[in-house]
């Protein structure tokens, strides 16, 4: 019988954090782009190194991808659309496409009715950057070179002027720009960069950000300092590589050595591939196998005479040669005597008896025997050899068994038959008729069966002698009786202990008393009545001090009652209040000693309120902790947290047998945590009663 599941369910705040670890800044944000380009969780990235300031990079570079990424997808759909009705903001992400898309759609609205593009409305920084772009290029095709800067368009900051008079880059500003002075106090950016709202640094244009690339379909935008570059996604397939200009070039197998090709063999190279061909070419006389082998032609086979009449074709290595045919005169002739020509034999009339006991008959080169009946003429052996009509004439000739015999065959019947009067059917033996079983007999055809009565097994050791079933020592897949049981001759009869238990209805299984329901229990008026199997137990309880009883105690408890008791703290009692402990709850669980323990099982359930959030929450990390406190006899019991439904929750399990009778009480701590520390603890007392019975 197993424990039913308690379940308890306790609300906790929502809580925070979590931190990682890394090396040099640029390699910790290059990861972090990486991983955000393959679109993972940013918030829990595998560290590269321990230290703090690597785990920020990493984790804003990797947000940073994705957020261009979100920011171009609402570009787009501005552009595509001119709506953005199908973007619903209730996510992270969806909030950041659709604010890029909602910016794009003003800057477009302002080309469109002649507005400055530089407007200054305080709609943000990246709003203001996204709708000057849509602005700016609203007339122009998205597949051009970047260059969206509020500035005039400048050389790039490696390109310079030898002769010293190029006045752009002169330095007009005394050393106040970043970049470039256009005089006036005025600074300017390279291309690729534009001015930032202090007027004299520069920063990079994100141009996959603003969608003003020219990269292709099927090639990723990427952006660089100043510039960006075009990353093709689709690999080229086998037998081609990308080249440094996106495009799929052909490899050559045989120059790179990747081929397969034999030492017989030599590679020639193809489109996407190559092709073996062997090295050596064969002569006259010989084929060539696909590895690139030389096989001898047999001419004299595959060619229609190619020797002349009265000539024998002979092959050789490569060609073949003909040879004279001498005079041979096969078996069952000779030469005559003139030798010019061969005569017959007559095999009946030489010295030996070639048909033994048969009649002969000459032919020309050979002879035959004429066999007696049940005899057939062996041509290759040139013998009468007897015939084995139980071969020849399989199930045709006998019922049963047929044995053969020289010249002819008999018919012989299985056990539990005899044969019949024509010597070839089989007739049924009623073998009971000699009584050989001690009980009931039953004749079948071909043998016989011994039954026994109800309450008797047959014998194993002649099969018929009937024998009394000890019912109470056969396993039967479990116990016969839940508690005990007691053999009679051809029957058996169950009982169950003294007290506490009642035979069930079959007559076999032990059925729990419940005291408390019958009214047969002890317990006085100010205590409550829990039922355990095979008893009772009589419980009272008080809060501790400062707590206080949620809801009213039943005389009769049941499994899933829990007794709670919430923290009430006086005025002024500061000690009260500084308690980490919320409530305390009494909860009780009744338990048999498991008599084939072979995995944890599982007995109460703690459920919170706390979900458990995967990436991009912004409320701050938060954890339950569950821990048993007290009461865990020869660690019998563990508790485990997982996740249900988005909610954690703290699964107590049994994972060792406990030998009944015992009571324990498992105190249980539910903590929150936070990254400031603990922010308050709840106390479960799970009483725990075992069983002496495993039923």
């Amino acid at each position: 019988m197993a424990p039913r599941a308690l379940l308890l369910c306790v609300l906790l705040p929502l809580l925070s954090g979590q931190e990682t670890p890394l090396v040099s800044l640029e390699d910790c944000c290059k990861d972090g782009q990486k991983r955000g380009t393959d679109n993972e969780d940013c918030a829990s990235l595998p560290l590269i190194s321990p230290s703090t300031m690597c785990r920020i990079v990493q984790e804003q570079c990797c947000v940073t991808v994705l957020e261009d990424t979100m920011c171009t997808t609402g570009i787009n759909v501005a552009k595509d659309q001119g709506v953005c009705d199908s973007l619903f903001a209730n996510t992270c992400e969806t909030k950041t496409t659709k604010m890029c898309c909602d910016c794009c759609l003003v800057g477009k609205a302002a080309q469109e009715q002649g507005l400055p593009c530089d407007h200054s409305l305080s709609m943000g920084y990246q709003c203001g950057l996204v709708s000057r772009a849509c602005c700016v290029h609203g007339d122009s095709d998205n597949q051009t070179q970047p260059g969206i800067t509020s500035q005039p368009e400048l050389p790039n900051k490696d390109d310079t002027n030898d002769n010293g008079d190029n006045s752009v880059l002169g330095d007009l500003c005394n050393g106040k720009c970043a970049h470039v002075c256009e005089g006036n106090n005025t600074c300017a950016c390279f291309k690729g960069h534009k001015l930032k709202p202090d007027g004299r640094s520069c920063e990079d244009i994100n141009e996959c950000l603003l969608g003003v690339s020219n990269c292709r379909a099927g090639e990723r935008c990427i952006n660089t300092e100043g510039s960006f570059r075009c990353q093709r996604e689709v690999s080229c397939g086998t037998g081609y590589e990308l080249t440094d200009t996106n495009n799929c070039k052909d490899i050559n197998e045989c120059e790179a050595g990747i081929h397969n090709c034999g030492p017989e063999l030599e590679c020639q190279n193809t489109q996407g591939s190559f092709r073996c061909v062997p090295k050596v070419k064969c002569g006259p006389g010989y084929l060539q196998d696909a590895l690139g082998s030389c096989i001898d032609i047999n001419e004299c086979v595959i060619q229609t005479s190619p020797c002349l009449r009265g000539q024998v074709c002979v092959n050789t290595a490569g060609s073949y040669t003909c040879r004279a045919n001498v005079l041979n005169c096969g078996r069952g002739y000779h030469l005559s005597d003139d030798g010019t020509r061969c005569v017959d034999v007559d095999e009946c009339k030489g010295p030996e008896k070639v048909c033994e006991g048969h009649g002969c008959v000459n032919q020309l080169g050979s002879y035959r025997c004429e066999c007696e009946t049940g005899y057939s003429f062996n041509s290759i052996t040139r013998l009468c050899e007897d015939i084995n009509e139980c071969r020849h004439y399989p199930g045709r000739l006998c019922a049963h068994k047929c044995e053969n015999i020289l010249g002819s065959y008999q018919c012989s019947c299985t056990t539990g038959f005899k044969l019949a009067a024509d010597g070839r059917n089989c007739d049924d033996l009623n073998e009971c008729e000699s009584n050989p079983c001690s009980q009931e007999c039953a004749n079948v055809y071909g043998s016989y069966q011994c039954y026994c009565r109800r309450g008797y097994q047959l014998s194993d050791i002649d099969g018929m002698t009937c024998e009394d079933i000890d019912e109470c020592a056969l396993p039967t897949g479990g116990h016969i009786c839940s508690y005990r049981c007691h053999n009679t001759p051809g029957s058996f009869h169950c009982s169950c202990p003294v007290s506490g238990y009642t035979l069930a209805v079959n007559g076999r299984s032990c059925q729990d008393i419940d005291e408390c329901v019958t009214g047969t229990h002890t317990c006085g008026e100010n205590q409550s009545c829990f039922n355990v199997q095979g008893g009772f137990r009589c419980l009272s309880f008080e809060c501790p001090n400062n707590y206080r009883r949620v809801g009213e105690t039943a005389a009769r408890l049941e499994r899933s009652d829990t007794i709670r008791c919430m923290k009430s703290c006086q005025p002024n009692d500061i000690a009260c209040v500084l308690d980490p402990t919320h409530s305390v709850s009494h909860t009780f669980i009744s338990l048999p000693t498991f008599r084939e323990f072979t995995r944890p099982e599982e007995i109460v359930f703690l459920r919170t309120t706390v979900p458990a959030y995967g990436s991009y929450h912004h409320l701050g990390s938060y954890d339950v902790k569950f821990d048993i406190l007290e009461g865990n006899l020869e660690n019998a019991f563990d508790i485990v947290k997982r996740v249900e439904n988005g909610l954690y929750v703290g699964v107590v399990r049994q994972v060792k047998p406990l030998i009944g009778p015992v009571t324990t009480v498992l105190k249980l701590s539910m903590r929150n945590l936070t990254t400031q520390g603990d922010s308050g603890q709840n106390v479960i007392n799970v009483h725990v009663f075992v069983s002496e019975f495993w039923f």
